[in-house]
């Protein structure tokens, strides 16, 4: 199982979201991060594609695009996850 959906209370944007799940006795923690990417910042609606990646990669490196949510008129909302940090 690779997967497991939960449904969380509405967040607002720019938040970050931890969750720890325990397999067969291990902890394991996972950050995640929703952003809103609102079309206003996107000049051309016929470059939305291309400003999306614009943001994406704007991004910090820490953080990995695991979703990208139903579009509105006004937005999208992405969702990334923090990348994990080698032990040294």
């Amino acid at each position: 199982m690779q997967k497991i959906n939960i449904q969380l209370p509405a967040i607002e944007a720019d938040k970050e979201v931890q969750i720890e799940i325990k397999i067969n006795g291990s902890s394991k923690k996972y950050h995640y991060r929703v952003e809103i990417i609102p079309w206003q910042d996107c000049p051309d609606p016929d470059q939305k594609i291309n400003c999306l990646r614009q943001s994406i990669a704007r991004f910090s490196p820490d953080w990995q695009l695991v979703q990208i949510g139903a579009a509105t008129d006004k937005n999208i909302p992405l969702t990334f996850r923090a990348r994990e940090i080698a032990q040294q």
